[in-house]
Formats: structure tokens, C-alpha cells, sequence
């Protein structure tokens, strides 16, 4: 697993990490992974965003004499430390004991816990039980993108994508039975 930031945010429901580099979240969609002592936490990229360091304070417009974007890094090497760049994960679930849940953990991850991207084998390994889903459903926001973003990273890392998808709009089907609209919109954005 490759390290990519830490906490700095935490509840049960959510997390938000900074990431070590500038301009280097993980993936809408994809499962990231922390701890609260011995409980691995999983979670589903939502949302990530690169802002000033200092609250209220704003970057300027800083390119006009530059000829690309990488210019205006070299010529302002300061901008790497008064930026940040955090991501948003959604608790989907946890591992305690070897054993794997679909449901929030008990508490919280710790503040300055790392975060890791979860290699193929985890994401393929974690996506035996689509029972998840229904909390992907209920976010409040962008949660059809969500679940399409997160279906198609764990379709990639599974040796029969297709059957996968398959098994995944089945389990959507049911979540989403009186939503037919809103059903067809996910699986429609599944096929990306």
C-alpha cells in the first residue's frame, strides 16, 4: 500500500487527510485506508480540494508573464508550502480482527493516522460483500457520482470487471427500487 497523507479530520461517518504532495489526491471513488489503533478503517474518496494554508487567505493570479502553470512553481518555489492539498473519504467500512465489516467502526481514526491507497488486491478483497453501498447511497452530496466512481475503481481491480458490474447493479437494483430514474443515472455513468 502506498502512503499518500494523514488525518486531520476524523468521525465515525468520515475522515479528511492532507496529502503529502500538492496536487496529488487519490482518485474521486477510489478506497483509501487508515487506522484507529487496531482497526483498519476504509473509506471512499469524496470530495478533495487544494487551498490556501492559512484560512480566509487566498491565492492570486500569479502566471501572467509565465508560458505554462510548471513555470509558475519555479519561479514562486514558496507556493508548495503556502498550499495544501486534502481529501474527503467516507467510512465504508473497517477490518478488526481479520474480520471484515460493512458498517461504520466503533471510533473514529486518529488524528495524523496515515493514509494508504488500497492496492487491487485489498479493493478487490474489500468488494466481496457489496453491502456498502447502501451507505454510498445516503450521502448527501454527489452520492450518485460517488457510487459510480467507487463501482468502477472496484470493477478494475476484480479479474471479471463485467460480472462484478453485473453483481453491482443487481445489489443497486434493490438498494434503488423505487428509484428508477436515479438507478439508470448510476449505471449509466458506471459505464463511463
Amino acid at each position: 500500500m502506498f502512503k499518500i497523507g494523514e488525518v486531520i479530520e476524523a468521525s465515525t461517518s468520515e475522515f479528511t487527510a492532507q496529502c503529502y504532495e500538492l496536487h496529488q489526491p487519490p482518485p474521486f471513488g477510489s478506497l483509501v485506508i487508515t487506522r484507529e489503533g487496531g482497526v483498519e478503517i476504509f473509506g471512499v474518496v469524496s470530495s478533495a480540494a487544494t487551498t490556501s494554508i492559512e484560512p480566509g487567505r487566498h491565492p492570486i493570479a500569479r502566471g501572467s508573464e509565465e508560458v505554462d502553470e510548471e513555470g509558475i512553481y519555479r519561479s514562486s518555489p514558496q507556493l508548495a508550502k503556502l498550499l495544501r492539498t486534502d481529501f474527503t473519504a467516507l467510512v465504508v467500512g473497517h477490518r478488526e480482527n481479520e474480520r471484515l465489516h460493512h458498517y461504520l467502526p466503533p471510533r473514529p481514526a486518529h488524528i495524523h493516522s496515515f493514509v494508504h491507497m488500497c492496492d487491487p488486491e485489498e479493493v478487490a478483497l474489500f468488494n466481496q460483500s457489496l453491502d456498502y453501498l447502501s451507505i454510498l447511497v445516503s450521502a448527501q452530496e454527489q452520492a450518485d457520482e460517488l457510487v459510480a466512481a467507487s463501482l468502477r475503481h472496484a470493477a478494475a481491480a476484480h479479474q471479471a470487471p463485467r460480472d462484478f458490474l453485473i453483481k453491482a447493479g443487481k445489489e443497486l437494483a434493490v438498494l434503488l427500487g423505487g428509484e428508477i430514474n436515479r438507478l439508470n443515472n448510476i449505471l449509466r455513468r458506471i459505464k463511463g
